[in-house]
């Protein structure tokens, strides 16, 4: 890879070899063919992949993802974590100037730095994407894939179908390692997944793009797993937006040290009796190979299942009781017109599934009021809707709102369990008058089964990514993601990122 300046080399010279791995048949001829292993099947489906591989279904749905994560990624990088993040590697690391940083004109930090802080601006406010089993997974593997992108020479920028073939890997293998577990189906209780399976997804996503071969891709998940995983105490926290950040930047370290000949376990994706791999998040992990591609039995996750896409920044089962509440919101303005005050209402009973961590009856902070029922059902009840502004400090201290939160229950019934893809939200409010008002959603607006249009869609990453960029910009990233498997390389998407 012919690079420019000195910094840049210094990232590209371990894997300018890699891309060049094409061994003669010759070679390849004289070596035994190895015992296929779960692992080492991950290995070869990450390094086979090709765009011919991607449907017409699949690229479409990919690129959804892109523009909503380069969105909340944008919006994100107004807050004070991701200003503190961006602090602590600006003092901490001597300046190196590679990959852009969302909403920073002018700065850019090291590949692995900017993987990371990008990823913190993504989760910043809960407002990224949402999958089943339960995990945000673009923004642990795109802002990688955008550092790769930024820290190569002009003339070696990948195509756009190679972007989005490395970004799919990346989506991927995070579905497939969900889907050997039953408990990852439900809303986790010990790690938080993004932590886990995003670092194996922005390993993946940067081995393939890095075109790295079947070993060193296998290396890369084994060394990515123990970089992985991140408790969910720190959920409702400023620190939960650094676990996609720490996916994102470590996946990339990952995949950059199996690119320099570092090695793994071979078999860390496998079970075996008495090691701990991969099976030490899941207690029951159970896995299986992927199937190989040439065999026409793989059919990509995202094609049989789409994804969730927030309308407000808060966590996915806000969505359900949110919706729920401006049903009643709607029924009260009808029977009382004007606002909603709170001395009409004496009860409030939420059913809502168990989970510990979204229940939170009065939360103090913008964090723990994304990761509270109680808050995102009032919030609905008194104005309609959620929205950004529902989070500012202003809106969190509203006395009427607080007057409400006072009446709150919650009830779990057994026929609602803690699972994105089968539980509900219903409000039942009991006014003074002892009148019962009752909503309920099933299936909110924004979740995979109902999924946001594409005008609705791109609404949202106006409203996002206009709060940083221009509108001349914000057009040109819409047009630039929108057309990105047609494009020769990816120049357009980060020319107006910079």
């Amino acid at each position: 890879i012919n690079v420019c300046t000195q910094r840049s080399t210094r990232y590209v010279s371990a894997i300018s070899a890699a891309r060049g791995l094409h061994k003669s048949a010759l070679d390849v001829a004289k070596r035994p063919a190895p015992e296929e292993t779960v692992t080492s099947s991950f290995g070869r489906f990450i390094q086979s992949v090709q765009p011919r591989h991607l449907s017409p279904t699949v690229l479409q749905r990919s690129k959804r993802m892109v523009l909503d994560s380069i969105g909340v990624g944008l919006l994100g990088s107004t807050t004070d974590v991701f200003e503190l993040a961006l602090q602590h590697c600006q003092h901490m690391y001597a300046p190196d100037d590679v990959s852009f940083v969302y909403g920073r004109q002018g700065m850019k930090l090291s590949p692995t730095l900017a993987a990371f802080v990008n990823g913190v601006a993504a989760h910043s406010m809960d407002f990224d994407d949402t999958w089943h089993p339960a995990t945000h997974p673009s923004g642990a593997v795109l802002p990688a894939l955008l550092a790769i992108s930024d820290m190569l020479h002009n003339n070696s920028k990948p195509s756009g179908l190679d972007f989005l073939t490395a970004f799919n890997v990346g989506i991927e293998i995070q579905g497939r390692l969900m889907r050997f577990s039953d408990e990852a189906h439900n809303i986790p209780k010990r790690f938080h997944p993004p932590s886990v399976v995003g670092t194996l997804g922005s390993a993946a996503a940067c081995a393939r793009l890095l075109s790295l071969d079947r070993s060193q891709c296998s290396n890369a998940l084994a060394i990515a797993a123990s970089l992985a995983g991140a408790p969910m105490a720190n959920a409702a926290t400023q620190s939960k937006p650094l676990h996609i950040g720490n996916a994102s930047r470590l996946g990339l370290e990952a995949a950059l040290l199996a690119s320099r000949g570092l090695e793994a376990s071979p078999l860390v994706l496998d079970a075996v009796p008495g090691v701990a791999g991969f099976s030490a998040f899941y207690e029951d992990y159970a896995p299986h190979p992927i199937s190989s591609l040439e065999e026409d039995e793989h059919s990509f996750l995202i094609e049989m299942q789409d994804i969730a896409f927030k309308r407000f920044p808060a966590h996915l089962g806000m969505h359900w009781i949110a919706d729920a509440a401006a049903v009643v919101h709607k029924t009260l303005v009808g029977l009382k017109g004007g606002s909603i005050s709170p001395n009409l209402v004496q009860d409030i009973l939420l059913r809502v599934p168990l989970s510990k961590y979204i229940n939170r009856p009065f939360p103090e902070t913008e964090h723990q009021a994304r990761h509270s029922f109680q808050f995102n059902a009032c919030t609905a009840l008194l104005d309609g809707e959620v929205t950004v502004q529902s989070f500012q400090p202003e809106a969190l201290l509203r006395p009427e709102l607080h007057a409400l939160l006072s009446r709150v229950r919650l009830e779990h019934p057994h026929d609602n369990p803690a699972n994105f893809n089968i539980m509900y939200g219903e409000v039942e409010v009991t006014l003074v008058s002892g009148d019962v008002l009752r909503g309920r959603c099933d299936t909110f607006y924004g979740h995979w089964r109902n999924p946001l249009s594409q005008e609705s869609l791109q609404k949202k990453f106006r409203s996002n990514a206009g709060a940083v960029l221009s509108n001349k910009r914000v057009e040109r990233l819409i047009e630039a993601v929108e057309g990105l498997d047609h494009l020769d390389d990816c120049k357009p998407v980060l020319a107006q990122l910079q």
